[in-house]
């Protein structure tokens, strides 16, 4: 059986890793087009831009919010016209994707700059594309993996802990749809199955969280860096990268991709959505009960959704619901990777199975 496991070409992590931005972008070239977000366009580049500008020539963009085929094609053209040898984004996930898909449209390089922990997107070959409202509207699946992603953890530790608890519930599905890929031999990103070594990156990825998570999130609420705070923020952008990429993905990310069809979720983040689909499913695929103990109460213990409550659903209607299960069950969708047929209403009976376990826990605990 062939098996596949792809990487970016080089991953550099660390507190002041951004002042060796300049030196790293100089191995691609001495024109680059940067892509970043109106915050760090304004609040954190002009830290480091004059050491950028020290080793390579920048043209610099801002990110108009959505990774949506209209951005990508805006910003398509606008690096075309700049000549750049390579592309660079600096900012969240969806900056981030949009920096890809750009680098892709144009055959050039990319280099990754993750200002926040709170998605796996820095290290994949893959952009996931949206409409300019924020729903989800298909995966893009990319050539090669970023030539470069290197994380400042004095700039992740700068962010609001929010985005670190994100990268812990996006991270905190990596095994299990891994896992499920592996059980029923379905294909990762692709489109072969995983490696002994996916399996065991995606399964260290969840030994992590669950070893360091809660002591990373004290570090991020006090916007420092420890060693768990920087184990944590490796696990959520590398290790889950890397084990949801060539592991695979199955049903919590497809419960995501359903959970967008409902306006009342936008305000929340990937990550959020995604540790909600993990939470589904646990009853979905019927995991024992010391795992899903063990899954809820890191959910409470990081603060992540755990109710639909906490999603912005109060009293979601069956009609509403079923809407989620059949975006989920979509064709093509990942959350086919799982043993056996899964349906609308299992999806909308797990949905409901893991509203109840989280109201149930949360009444204990107070």
């Amino acid at each position: 059986m062939i098996t596949t496991t792809i990487f970016p070409g080089r991953y550099v992590q660390g507190a002041g890793a951004a002042l060796k931005l300049g030196g790293e972008m100089a191995r691609f070239g001495k024109k680059g087009y940067l892509i970043c977000d109106p915050f760090v366009y304004d609040n954190i580049l002009p830290r480091y831009s004059k050491k950028i500008g020290e080793e390579v020539k920048i043209k610099t963009e801002r990110f108009e919010g959505e990774c949506s085929d209209e951005e990508i094609s805006r910003l398509t053209r606008a690096a075309t016209d700049a000549g750049c040898e390579f592309i660079a984004g600096i900012g969240g996930g969806k900056t981030l994707d949009t920096a890809k898909a750009v680098a892709h449209s144009v055959e050039k390089p990319v280099i990754i700059v993750p200002t926040l922990a709170s998605t796996d997107a820095p290290c994949s070959a893959l952009s996931v594309i949206y409409t300019p409202k924020g729903e989800f509207k298909r995966y893009l699946f990319l050539p090669r993996n970023p030539e470069l992603v290197l994380v400042d953890t004095e700039i992740i530790a700068e962010a609001p802990a929010r985005f670190l608890r994100c990268g812990i519930g996006d991270a905190l599905a990596t095994w299990f749809e891994a896992d499920s890929c592996r059980r029923t031999v379905a294909p990762n990103m692709t489109g072969y199955p995983g490696s002994m070594t996916a399996m065991a990156l995606a399964r260290l990825c969840y030994d992590t969280l669950f070893e360091y998570g809660e002591a990373a999130m004290v570090s991020a609420e006090a916007h420092v860096v420890t060693p768990a705070f920087e184990h944590v923020v490796e696990a959520s952008i590398l290790l889950s990268g890397l084990g949801f990429e060539s592991g695979g993905l199955a049903a919590s990310h497809a419960i995501h991709n359903g959970l967008t069809v409902l306006k009342e979720t936008h305000h929340l983040f990937h990550g959020e959505k995604v540790a909600f689909g993990v939470l589904a499913t646990l009853f979905l695929t019927d995991r024992p009960a010391d795992i899903i103990d063990d899954v809820y109460s890191l959910c409470l213990a990081v603060g992540l959704p755990v109710t639909f409550e906490e999603l912005g659903l109060k009293n979601p209607s069956d009609e509403d619901l079923l809407r989620v299960g059949e975006a989920s069950c979509a064709e093509g969708e990942t959350i086919h990777n799982e043993a056996g047929e899964i349906t609308p209403k299992a999806v909308v009976a797990a949905l409901r199975a893991a509203d109840g376990e989280g109201r149930r826990r949360k009444k204990l605990k107070n």
